[in-house]
């Protein structure tokens, strides 16, 4: 599994291009901007998407947990993309097999199942999430009490590519006071970022990882 190593707020963050970060320290994958569910959503509104990007989605993260045996898994919002369909009962039979593993949600603009349900998935849900000087929202927002990682934006950079093309990827942004990361659901759009200088971005190409600023 490609990854890039990177070290900052006295924290060591590995940053893996299937789009999720695993935080060494606290033996913690975090992931945002799941969205299951959202092709099932289209496709009920008569709109032709792939099948099974939810499944595909979950195959990817069912390899990261394999890899890095984390403790515990933090969701950073928009777990399921709108309301109960078949990628719930999916992701129920999925998550048997990591009944050792903590799931927690921070609550996004699109987690709106019932309580019941998030119970019956063994997912523990929070407005907000704070472990030591981490703190976890999922719309990204200046933090006076310490750093924070959100998600929501599903941040992209453009870069160069081979003769004048601009490549549009999605990336990991460490700002000053926020990070955020990139959606984890491969079936959402980019919102490009203009980072300043000192901030540090991640792009991920393909299965490669690379610093861009």
């Amino acid at each position: 599994m490609e990854e890039m190593i990177y070290h900052y707020q006295n924290q060591t963050w590995h940053l893996s291009a299937h789009r999720a970060i695993f935080w060494k320290e606290e033996q913690t994958i975090i992931v945002s901007d799941m969205h299951l569910g959202k092709s099932t959503h289209f496709r009920k509104a008569g709109i032709a998407v792939p099948a099974n990007i939810g499944q595909d989605d979950l195959f990817r993260l069912q390899q990261l947990i394999t890899a890095y045996n984390p403790v515990q898994v933090i969701i950073v919002g928009d777990m399921f993309h709108s309301h109960e369909n078949n990628d719930v009962s999916y992701f129920k039979l999925w998550r048997l097999q990591f009944a050792h593993i903590s799931f927690k949600l921070v609550r996004g603009n699109h987690d709106i199942l019932g309580d019941h349900l998030y119970d019956a998935m063994s997912v523990e849900v929070y407005d907000t999430l704070c472990i030591g000087e981490i703190h976890f929202v999922h719309e990204p927002c200046d933090n006076e009490k310490g750093y924070t990682f959100s998600g929501h934006l599903h941040p992209g950079i453009a870069v160069a590519g081979a003769g004048k093309q601009r490549l549009r990827l999605p990336c990991f942004y460490f700002g000053r006071s926020c990070s955020i990361l990139p959606a984890f659901g491969r079936f959402t759009g980019l919102a490009m970022l203009e980072p300043e200088e000192d901030e540090a971005v991640f792009v991920i190409a393909e299965n490669t990882v690379l610093k861009v600023n």
